[in-house]
């Protein structure tokens, strides 16, 4: 493959992202046929390409592409933390020093959970992940938070595309308990989990929303199991749920100080 091609190639890839706007977050092949004169053939390549790379995110029933997380990501290599990240920053702290347990801050990202920040506590023995840590939506209690919020036909779309595999013995893998689990969590307004992704490990999860009530995030607290009782999981419940609603609060620049 020559230089010149190769170079060609990237071009069009970057007009390809260029192409996207508020105006215009979603674009089907076809749309991107007109708008940049390319064969649809060249451009499938280079929408598969983009898709395989999380710079692009397609929705299969739809037939449309959107710009993908993993774009947020490379820029915050140029801004050292997003808004997202910012806001909640100081909440994850706050959260920490109050459990005495690790938090996380966790998005969704090409069909799994992505952890993007995380606050770590002082203890001997604790749940270890790090950031960038993925995991299937079915499994955990952070990874089920950010699943029970998509629309009914975005749950069903996973349901029907990916085998719920055991990542323990512990994990859901029938997809009508898995269904009547995701309805529990948004009555509830958050989730829980006792050994379904690592062995020993309960975690707890909140949702944190946008100005058009989406859930953007869940924050996220784990602690091995001999270290709590039904009153630490309440206290866990009643203080993630809090946060999380400062969080969106904030996000949504609604002012509130953290005490």
């Amino acid at each position: 493959m020559s230089e010149d091609y190769s170079m060609q190639t990237i071009s069009r890839a970057i007009r390809v992202l260029k192409s996207f706007s508020n105006d215009e977050k979603e674009l089907s092949l076809a749309e991107l046929h007109h708008k940049l004169g390319l064969s649809k053939s060249s451009l499938q390549r280079i929408l598969s390409t983009l898709v395989s790379h999380g710079f692009l995110e397609k929705d299969n029933k739809r037939k449309t592409y959107k710009l993908g997380m993993e774009l947020y990501y490379l820029g915050n290599l140029v801004e050292e933390h997003s808004h997202l990240i910012s806001t909640a920053k100081p909440y994850l702290r706050k959260l920490r020093d109050r459990l005495g347990e690790n938090v996380y801050l966790n998005v969704i990202e090409n069909n799994q959970r992505k952890c993007i920040a995380l606050e770590q506590a002082e203890q001997v023995l604790l749940a270890i992940s790090h950031i960038g840590h993925t995991s299937p939506l079915h499994a955990g209690a952070s990874a089920k938070l950010l699943l029970a919020y998509l629309d009914q036909n975005q749950i069903e779309d996973y349901l029907r595309e990916n085998e719920l595999e055991a990542v323990t013995d512990q994990t859901i893998l029938d997809k009508v308990k898995l269904r009547k689990e995701l309805q529990d969590i948004r009555y509830r307004g958050y989730s829980i989990s006792y050994s379904e992704r690592v062995p020993g490990v309960c975690s707890v999860s909140a949702p944190i929303f946008n100005a058009r009530n989406e859930v953007v995030a869940g924050v996220s607290v784990s602690a091995p199991l001999v270290r709590v009782n039904d009153e630490i999981i309440n206290n866990f419940i009643v203080a993630i749920k809090e946060i999380a609603q400062c969080i969106t609060e904030d996000l949504n620049f609604l002012k509130r100080a953290v005490k």
